[in-house]
Protein backbone atom coordinates (compact mmCIF):
# COMPACT_ATOMS: atom_id res chain seq x y z
CA UNK A 1 0.00 0.00 0.00
CA UNK A 2 1.08 3.54 -0.64
CA UNK A 3 1.05 5.85 2.38
CA UNK A 4 1.31 9.61 1.80
CA UNK A 5 2.28 11.60 4.90
CA UNK A 6 1.98 15.39 5.18
CA UNK A 7 3.86 17.10 8.04
CA UNK A 8 3.39 20.84 8.68
CA UNK A 9 4.33 23.27 11.44
CA UNK A 10 1.55 23.76 13.96
CA UNK A 11 -0.34 27.03 13.88
CA UNK A 12 1.35 29.54 16.13
CA UNK A 13 4.79 27.96 15.65
CA UNK A 14 7.35 30.17 13.95
CA UNK A 15 7.92 29.04 10.35
CA UNK A 16 10.85 31.07 8.97
CA UNK A 17 10.98 29.05 5.74
CA UNK A 18 7.27 29.66 5.12
CA UNK A 19 7.71 33.35 5.85
CA UNK A 20 10.64 33.57 3.39
CA UNK A 21 8.58 31.86 0.68
CA UNK A 22 5.65 34.19 1.36
CA UNK A 23 7.85 37.29 1.08
CA UNK A 24 9.53 36.00 -2.08
CA UNK A 25 6.20 35.29 -3.74
CA UNK A 26 4.98 38.80 -2.87
CA UNK A 27 8.18 40.32 -4.29
CA UNK A 28 7.52 38.38 -7.52
CA UNK A 29 4.10 40.01 -7.81
CA UNK A 30 1.90 37.35 -6.22
CA UNK A 31 0.15 39.79 -3.89
CA UNK A 32 -2.73 37.54 -2.85
CA UNK A 33 -0.48 35.05 -1.06
CA UNK A 34 -0.52 34.83 2.72
CA UNK A 35 0.09 32.49 5.64
CA UNK A 36 2.53 30.21 3.80
CA UNK A 37 3.54 27.11 5.75
CA UNK A 38 6.36 24.89 4.50
CA UNK A 39 6.35 21.26 5.54
CA UNK A 40 7.33 17.80 4.36
CA UNK A 41 5.70 15.24 2.09
CA UNK A 42 6.74 11.64 2.70
CA UNK A 43 5.69 8.55 0.74
CA UNK A 44 6.00 5.01 2.07
CA UNK A 45 5.41 1.65 0.46
CA UNK A 46 3.88 -0.40 3.26
CA UNK A 47 3.19 -4.11 3.28
CA UNK A 48 0.05 -4.46 5.42
CA UNK A 49 -2.77 -7.00 5.31
CA UNK A 50 -5.52 -4.34 5.39
CA UNK A 51 -6.09 -0.62 4.97
CA UNK A 52 -7.01 -0.35 8.66
CA UNK A 53 -3.71 -1.92 9.72
CA UNK A 54 -1.82 0.34 7.31
CA UNK A 55 -3.53 3.38 8.87
CA UNK A 56 -2.63 2.21 12.37
CA UNK A 57 1.00 1.65 11.36
CA UNK A 58 1.18 5.05 9.62
CA UNK A 59 -0.22 6.77 12.71
CA UNK A 60 2.40 5.09 14.93
CA UNK A 61 5.19 6.04 12.48
CA UNK A 62 4.08 9.68 12.53
CA UNK A 63 3.79 9.80 16.31
CA UNK A 64 7.13 8.08 16.95
CA UNK A 65 9.38 9.44 14.19
CA UNK A 66 8.00 11.33 11.22
CA UNK A 67 6.47 14.30 13.06
CA UNK A 68 7.53 16.17 16.19
CA UNK A 69 4.28 16.32 18.19
CA UNK A 70 5.41 19.46 20.04
CA UNK A 71 5.70 21.64 16.95
CA UNK A 72 4.21 19.74 13.99
CA UNK A 73 0.88 18.39 12.83
CA UNK A 74 0.50 15.49 10.45
CA UNK A 75 -2.07 13.87 8.23
CA UNK A 76 -1.83 10.89 5.94
CA UNK A 77 -3.61 9.02 3.18
CA UNK A 78 -3.48 5.29 2.53
CA UNK A 79 -3.97 4.04 -1.01
CA UNK A 80 -4.72 0.33 -1.32
CA UNK A 81 -2.83 -1.50 -4.04
CA UNK A 82 -4.43 -1.38 -7.43
CA UNK A 83 -5.81 -4.62 -8.74
CA UNK A 84 -3.74 -5.99 -11.57
CA UNK A 85 -5.13 -6.97 -14.99
CA UNK A 86 -7.38 -10.01 -15.03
Amino acid sequence: MLVKVFVTPRKGILDPQGRAVEQSLKSLGFGGVGAVRVGRYITLELDAPSVEQARAAARRMCEQLLANPNIEDYSFEVEPPEAGPR
